[in-house]
């Protein structure tokens, strides 16, 4: 039996080649996702915002990622698109990107101050975790703490979640 001894120079190259093969791996992943900066032009409804972005592009329609809020002419509705409105409504958001969904619509957490605004719709039970073949959602915990507390939707007896409603009713007009 042979031994052989690999030199540090070697394993060096070995560990470079690795890592290339790993950048290009997960490169398509990172691409996806991109920041921004911006001011909320216009608030569609509870999960749907328009950035104005401050690198001169466009602007964008931005669908918070994560949560479902009721439709505009289901019961709290309009009270989801008020509370996100308060809080993101002309000011300024920085925006991270991750694709788009059916309607086009570019998919993205937003925060303000720092503070995630999904997180503070769901917490706050002005929205949804958003549930995906038996996935609780990425705000499960803010959720279930708004139901224990029966904020917002969770005061009515059985709140209807927008895909349920969607199902049976259709769209609504947005406002």
């Amino acid at each position: 039996m042979r031994l052989s001894i690999i030199s540090p120079d070697d394993m060096r190259r070995a560990a470079g080649a690795w890592a290339g093969v790993i950048a290009l791996v997960l490169t398509p992943c990172v691409a996806h996702a991109s920041r921004f900066t911006g001011i909320v032009s216009h608030v569609t409804d509870g999960d749907t915002v328009w950035v104005r972005r401050d690198d001169g592009k466009p602007p964008l329609r931005v669908r918070l990622q994560g949560i479902d809020a009721p439709e505009i002419c289901q019961p709290f509705g309009l009270k989801s698109r008020q509370a996100l409105a308060s809080i993101v409504a002309h000011r300024r958001v920085t925006v991270t990107t991750h694709g788009t969904d059916n309607y086009d619509r570019t998919l993205g957490v937003i925060e303000r101050a720092h503070e995630d605004v999904g997180a503070w719709m769901v917490r706050r039970g002005y929205a949804w975790s958003y549930h995906f073949k038996g996935n609780a959602g990425p705000y499960a915990r803010q959720e279930a703490q708004a139901r224990r507390t029966r904020a917002g939707l969770w005061q009515q007896n059985r709140p209807v979640a927008p895909h349920e409603f969607r199902v049976k009713h259709g769209h609504c007009e947005r406002g």
